[in-house]
Parts: C-alpha cells; sequence; structure tokens
C-alpha cells in the first residue's frame, strides 16, 4: 500500500519507545476529601511529570472551598450531575457533557448545588498536585460516606497546601 505522506520507520525510538500508562476500571487510588470521593488514576510520578489525572464523586453539597493554585492548570471534564463553578469573580453552572479550564493563580472552587452526586474527570498539568489527595485524604471505609471537612480539617493543612503552591481564598 501507497501513502502520500511519510510513514515512520518503525525502529525509530519514537515508534517503539513504550512508558505509557494502562489504569483499568476499579483501580487508581481511592481517597476521602472534604466530604467527596476521589480517584487518582495517574500522578506526576506515573507520568515523568507530564500530568495528575483523577475522577472525583461530588455528593449534595460537597466540593473544596475556593483557592488557587500557583503551580499547575486544572481541567474538568463533566460526566454527570451539575455542579456549581467559581472562576475568578464568576459562579455558573456545569452539566454533564460540559468543561472548565483553570489557569494557574485563578480562584476557583466548584460545589454541588443539586440533590444528586455530580462525577467528574479532572487533570493538573504539571502533574503534582494530586500526591496532595493522596498524602492528606482519608482511606475510603467500605459502607460508610466521607465525612464534610469543617474549618479545622483545613487550618490543620494549611502548611502542606502553602507546600504545594494551594492558596485558600476568600468566597466572595
Amino acid at each position: 500500500m501507497s501513502f502520500p505522506f511519510p510513514v515512520p520507520d518503525r525502529s525509530d525510538a519514537r515508534w517503539t519507545r513504550e512508558g505509557g500508562v494502562h489504569v483499568r476500571r476499579g483501580e487508581g487510588t481511592a481517597r476521602w476529601l472534604a466530604g467527596d470521593n476521589y480517584t487518582i488514576m495517574v500522578t506526576a510520578d506515573d507520568t515523568n511529570g507530564s500530568l495528575g489525572f483523577a475522577k472525583g464523586i461530588v455528593p449534595p453539597g460537597g466540593g473544596p472551598v475556593a483557592h488557587a493554585h500557583g503551580n499547575e492548570d486544572e481541567a474538568f471534564y463533566i460526566l454527570d450531575g451539575e455542579l456549581e463553578f467559581l472562576l475568578g469573580e464568576k459562579t455558573f453552572m456545569v452539566q454533564s457533557g460540559d468543561f472548565v479550564f483553570i489557569p494557574r493563580n485563578t480562584r476557583h472552587r466548584f460545589k454541588n448545588v443539586g440533590s444528586t452526586d455530580a462525577e467528574l474527570l479532572f487533570l493538573y498539568t504539571p502533574g503534582g498536585h494530586e500526591r496532595f489527595f493522596i498524602k492528606n485524604g482519608d482511606e475510603p471505609v467500605e459502607g460508610q460516606t466521607s465525612p464534610l471537612w469543617g474549618p479545622e480539617r483545613y487550618a490543620a493543612l494549611i502548611d502542606g497546601l502553602f507546600e504545594e503552591g494551594v492558596t485558600i481564598l476568600p468566597e466572595s
């Protein structure tokens, strides 16, 4: 077969290089954080620093407090449900199929203001902040739900957030 474009030489290292990541359904590192359920699918360690990728399930009333990341951009894709997003000074609703991009150093948060769980995928680029979830989140307990975090729990994490380049910001 003849192609109207150059075909890579299969001996070229770019063609044969391995090192990708495959995470099967049900795998990943599960953590409870601030009342939400997160599964970290890959970390910066898995992707040579390129990205961190996770899935979140946010129950009604759940979601993080307003904050900004100083070291990474963040992107969200909504799989199911509705979330209220704060992006800078703007508040808006997102739903299944919507995408939101948050540049670093931008105040943001999401909150489930609906009556059913919301499900989303999100990634950090470059990766790294997802390790905060693994280090500071709670191990899930079968048959229980993730407890909401009060101000005292956030206060205990201020140093860790600072080290990650994350600043907790006022809601308005």
